[in-house]
């Protein structure tokens, strides 16, 4: 039989940072520095650029141990400020031979609260030919700071086992010591300089000298993400009528269970009682009716619109065998970089998610009703998953991810809501040549129901495969 040969394109995104840039954090203890370092790094990992945060607070708990007390911190203290100078010199040289591997963003995560600091920075990374962007944190509220020093500071590892009302005593007499020589970036005298000074927790920006794309995106980035509690609930749809018989995408409605999934996540929600509560899905019948029955405001994104499975929308795996058996095991070998003849890729996929996140960060609680592929990759930004992990990440129909954002990760809780789907998930096969056999190829297939023929009206785009995991990243404080 002769088959036709279509060619999937491997999806390419630039570089956004050439030459490598590094991101300098500046401000006082409990300011929220390591938070935006973490939080962005993040972000800028998901986007497809590789970024590392170097923390010079670990290089000194590596150095000298844990359990430093604030004297160490004190600026007569010539003996720590030696040590300190080559923790961070470490660090900085760490980053140089990380950024000429394969890294493209450094993060410099300290205080860098005096002008000579951040000159000695500017000096090296200059030389090395860098390009440097400052991120200076101000807070002046007394509620914000103690609230993160409660929060953040009481779990580092400066203050282990030590009694609660201490720890603050003595990180409060810390940040005492960085008052004392604290010298903010000025606007007219570090005007030279490309920066963002982000005030009172992000209720004032003041923006410099913003040059290249990273750098904007960067600005737009912390302009949007806010601290405030919040949960982000992810589900996909209900059950189709097309995941029962083992099609992937297409635009079909829900089967019988999906509906009843849908009344199911009606009933959970209000017994939630959340408030300032939206819902999102995307333009595809199955979320809007998934969605039906919640008693909330009801927003339609294209962007979260199922992947575009192209040439292969409304196939079964077997067809794509089949038919496109060197897609199929191409696909297989790369799959967050492969994209379908004439659709997407998972890559092409986390670009046209970055608008769904930055209005994600902006919002309070929002329930995303959405498919496979999309909570992929959403759910990969908030666990900071890499990319060969993203298209594998297994995400059940009939079950709710509760996301939590805290200060250095998400906590995630998975709520099966006990409405019986199939399974979509198929993983990564062991055998990914060209040329393989058959039943190579569908080793992984899940079980679904027989075959039935569908409308015309029932193909538009996307993906197939799911499960879940509970983990909450380590922090690691300032």
């Amino acid at each position: 039989m002769n088959r036709p040969v279509i060619t999937g394109i491997r999806a390419h995104c630039p570089s956004l940072s050439n030459p490598p840039a590094v991101i300098v954090m500046v401000g006082l203890p409990a300011r929220g520095k390591t938070y935006i370092a973490k939080k962005l790094c993040r972000y800028l990992n998901w986007m497809g650029i590789s970024t590392k945060v170097f923390n010079v607070g670990e290089y000194r708990r590596q150095t000298v141990g844990p359990s430093n007390k604030h004297d160490f911190f004190r600026s007569d203290n010539q003996e720590a400020q030696g040590i300190r100078l080559q923790c961070a010199l470490k660090a900085m040289e760490d980053m140089e031979q990380w950024l000429k591997g394969d890294g493209e963003v450094g993060v410099f995560d300290a205080t860098n609260t005096t002008r000579e600091r951040r000159e000695w920075i500017l000096q090296y990374c200059t030389e090395r030919c860098f390009k440097v962007f400052f991120i200076e944190s101000m807070c002046s509220e007394p509620d914000v700071i103690q609230c993160n020093i409660k929060e953040v500071k009481l779990s580092s590892p400066d203050y282990t086992g030590a009694d609660e009302d201490d720890a603050i005593r003595d990180f409060m007499l810390r940040i005492q010591h960085y008052e004392e020589n604290y010298e903010p970036i000025d606007e007219e005298r570090d005007k030279h300089l490309s920066f963002i000074k982000i005030m009172n927790v992000n209720s004032k920006f003041l923006v410099n000298k913003i040059t290249g794309h990273l750098q904007s995106r960067v600005v737009y980035y912390l302009m949007n993400i806010h601290i405030m509690p919040r949960t982000i609930y992810l589900t996909r749809h209900g059950e189709s009528e097309l995941n029962i018989i083992g099609r992937i995408g297409g635009n079909g409605n829900l089967s019988e269970g999906g509906k009843r999934y849908g009344e199911a996540l009606a009933e959970y929600l209000k017994e939630q009682n959340i408030s300032d509560f939206k819902v999102w899905t995307s333009r595809l019948k199955r979320t809007i009716q998934s969605a039906a029955k919640i008693d909330a405001p009801i927003e339609q994104w294209k962007a979260l619109d199922e992947i575009d499975a192209g040439v292969c929308d409304s196939m079964t795996y077997e067809e794509i065998q089949e038919k496109f058996p060197e897609e199929f095991a191409l696909r297989d070998q790369d799959k967050f970089h492969y994209r379908y003849p004439m659709g997407e890729s998972y890559e092409d996929l986390v670009a046209r998610l970055e608008p769904v996140i930055m209005e994600l960060e902006r919002q309070r609680n929002v329930l995303v009703i959405c498919h496979q592929g999309v909570m992929r990759c959403l759910l990969a930004y908030f666990m900071d998953k890499k990319a060969e992990e993203l298209p594998y990440l297994k995400c059940p129909l009939h079950t709710v991810i509760k996301l939590k954002p805290i200060a250095y990760g998400c906590l995630v809780e998975t709520v099966p809501l006990d409405i019986p789907a199939v399974d979509t998930h198929r993983p990564k096969p062991e055998v990914t040549e060209v040329g393989r056999e058959s039943g190579d190829a569908l080793a992984t297939v899940p079980p679904y129901l027989d075959e039935k023929p569908i409308s015309e009206e029932e193909t538009v785009s996307a993906d197939g495969d799911s499960s879940v995991f509970m983990e909450t990243p380590p922090g690691s404080p300032e």
